[in-house]
């Protein structure tokens, strides 16, 4: 539920409604393709259908009426769940690169470790690699050969990559406006200001 995901991460901050879902979606990982308003809307009703979201408020002022969605506990501890699990890279046709993507700029954006969920990928992807060393002794067959140098040199690019992107994350500072987020399930508490 890739882009389900990447919709309860962009709700991680406080409640929005579907426009600025996909215009926060669309800044917030500007390399990947944009997504449709079509998509953001049947999303949301999948979530709100899984009870990963809700209803917060509708406006009507000034224009059409808009939906106000936000997470609900359940939505909010699966989005957390969703930036500290790596990303499989043993799926059909390995990590899902926009995932990756994804869930290391999220991070980055929501001050929630980015720098941890390279190294945690990095450490995933190094077992990967190690578990495709084949046995001592074991017969070697083309088609085994061929299919385990492919995996490796995908799974070399993937490494590479993330080498690259924590050295892009060090150097860059803090996001603007990032939110800092509670490693439990519950919401942010608001500042007062006073």
């Amino acid at each position: 539920m890739a882009t389900g995901d990447a919709i309860l991460a962009l709700l991680l901050p406080g409640p929005k409604h579907g426009y600025d879902l996909k215009r926060a979606h669309d800044e917030w990982f500007s390399g990947l393709r944009p997504l449709a308003f079509g998509q953001v809307y049947s999303t949301l009703s999948r979530l709100q259908r899984d009870e990963l979201i809700q209803v917060a408020q509708t406006e009507t002022a000034d224009g059409p009426e808009r939906t106000i969605y936000e997470l609900t506990p359940t939505g909010r501890a699966q989005a957390q769940g969703w930036l500290a699990e790596p990303v499989d890279p043993n799926g059909p046709g390995g990590a899902p690169a926009d995932e990756l993507i994804r869930k290391t700029l999220a991070a980055y954006r929501l001050n929630s470790d980015p720098s941890g969920v390279v190294a945690r990928q990095r450490a995933v992807h190094l077992r990967a690699m190690r578990a495709l060393e084949p046995e001592r002794g074991a017969p070697e067959n083309l088609g085994s050969s061929v299919t385990r140098d492919h995996r490796r040199q995908h799974l070399d690019a993937d490494l590479r990559w993330l080498e690259l992107t924590g050295e892009r994350i060090r150097n860059a500072g803090p996001a603007e406006g990032a939110v800092h987020l509670m490693n439990d399930a519950s919401p942010p508490k608001e500042q007062e200001h006073g």
